[in-house]
């Protein structure tokens, strides 16, 4: 069930939000994204929510985090111990100090689990809630969540994309953590801002207009209006007056202030971002926050590498949550990683509370799967030196929830003494994911088309979770 793996570079982004430089007349555009909204407009209105998703890529600890199992053999349970939360019978790990302050804000799922051992398989089957048809890779033969629900929510139209991803720059490229699309196509991929949003450097390309820039827009602004007139007047079946209007609005789109106002993290107080914390998770977290605010429906923040905006690395660290002992010493690397984590996500926790944003937006915090539940000594391949590490473990994980409407302050499942798989409230990611479907107003049994033509339904099985109901 273990699987060694070194981070994946991934490729570049493969089309960019906004594409300003083409402006739509040619390839797959935001006429063309704006055009199949037109065509939705006589659906039902989608409700007025939405949902964070914190991807943990790699698979964090489960008892190292959420599930420890203080009474387990010392092989088992590691160096770390729990600590009591404000909810009485609730505990985390020590090195979650903020976690334990808040747990009444937030609910702890520990039952969750499938079959699929490799990272790639892993993202595969949590993120598309389908068996993979292949258990390495991470290329999706099914759409990933996200971009059912750009699909399934692309006729509204809030000034900025509904669907946005935040990664490390050089991973932003779908295949990198199986955020792909698959058969629904290129346009339902994540909009990617790439980069540490606590570097005062940090831009959001595609969204900023420089005088320079802006007048060239005015001039092709100007070019495509003769140029449409032009070709309208020969055109007598009104297809030319659509383009035309696709067009404009995909211009009216690109020059508002909707989209660069959620980006810009300079309006909000530096009390709050501190709170964050001025770390690239923190930031990512915050941003994550505003977007949804502002009206995205699906936003995934990736927190992967804790070593970045100034924080050290450690030999004996890795870059991400796959804490086998080749890769980095189990406990000295979490020393690093727990409190960056702990800081981000519980700002977040606390700022969709203290912003009456706990019914709109459903968060939820996780990665592929956990680790294995009794821990091995190996050689680092970094430090040359026997160290302790936890493979990849399916068969139990835990994961974080606020919002959707839920009951905070409670625990959803258990695993055994060990930690070693669900003994009470056995649960699938597509249990999840049903839950989140329901939060949305989608329905699971809708279909598309796949590659071949047959009707996919978007989740093939589970049920809401009714403990987050």
């Amino acid at each position: 069930m273990t699987a060694d793996h070194a981070p994946c570079p991934g490729p570049s982004t493969r089309r960019d939000f906004l594409r300003w430089g083409t402006l739509g007349l040619g390839g797959f555009g935001l006429s063309d994204r704006l055009r199949m909204r037109a065509a939705a407009l006589d659906a039902p209105a989608a409700p007025d929510t939405s949902v964070i998703f914190v991807w943990l890529p790699g698979g964090p600890p489960h008892m190292e985090t959420y599930d420890m199992k203080p009474d387990a053999p010392s092989d088992y349970r590691g160096d770390f111990r729990p600590i009591a939360t404000n909810v009485p019978g609730v505990e985390v790990c020590e090195h979650l100090p903020l976690h334990a302050k808040c747990a009444d804000k937030y609910t702890l799922v520990r039952s969750i689990a499938h079959e699929f051992a490799d990272h790639g398989g892993g993202h595969k089957r949590f993120l598309t809630g389908r068996k993979p048809a292949t258990p390495t890779g991470f290329v999706n033969d099914a759409p990933a969540v996200g971009s059912i629900v750009a699909k399934m929510r692309e006729r509204i139209d809030v000034g900025l994309p509904n669907y946005v991803s935040g990664t490390n720059p050089g991973r932003a490229g779908v295949d990198v953590y199986s955020f792909g699309a698959a058969y629904l196509g290129p346009s339902y991929v994540p909009f990617n801002v790439p980069g540490d949003p606590s570097d005062p450097k940090f831009e959001v390309k595609n969204l900023g207009l420089s005088p320079k820039v802006a007048d060239r827009l005015d001039d092709r602004r100007r070019m495509l209006a003769g140029f449409d007139r032009l070709r309208s007047n020969v055109d007598g079946s009104g297809l030319m007056d659509a383009m035309d209007s696709f067009n404009q609005q995909a211009v009216d789109l690109l020059t508002s202030d909707k989209a660069r106002n959620a980006f810009d993290l300079s309006q909000e107080p530096d009390s709050l971002r501190d709170r964050y914390g001025r770390h690239a998770w923190g930031q990512r977290a915050l941003l994550a926050r505003r977007l949804v605010e502002a009206g995205s429906s699906f936003v995934t923040m990736v927190m992967e590498n804790p070593y970045t905006s100034g924080v050290e690395w450690l030999k004996q660290g890795t870059y991400n949550w796959d804490s086998h002992a080749v890769n980095c010493h189990l406990f000295d690397d979490a020393l690093v990683r727990l409190p960056i984590y702990d800081q981000a996500v519980t700002a977040l926790v606390e700022d969709l509370h203290d912003r009456g944003l706990t019914k709109k937006v459903l968060l939820v915090v996780t990665g592929e799967f956990g680790r294995t539940p009794r821990i091995n000594a190996q050689k680092g391949t970094k430090t040359g030196v026997e160290q302790p590490g936890r493979d990849h473990w399916p068969r139990a994980m835990s994961m974080l929830l606020c919002g959707g409407g839920m009951r905070h302050g409670q625990v959803v499942g258990s695993t055994n003494s060990k930690g070693e798989h669900p003994q009470t409230r056995p649960l699938t990611p597509n249990d999840l994911w049903a839950t989140v479907y329901n939060h949305l107003g989608i329905d699971p049994e809708t279909t598309f088309p796949d590659h071949s033509g047959r009707p996919m339904p978007i989740l093939p099985f589970g049920r809401p979770i009714p403990e987050l109901l």
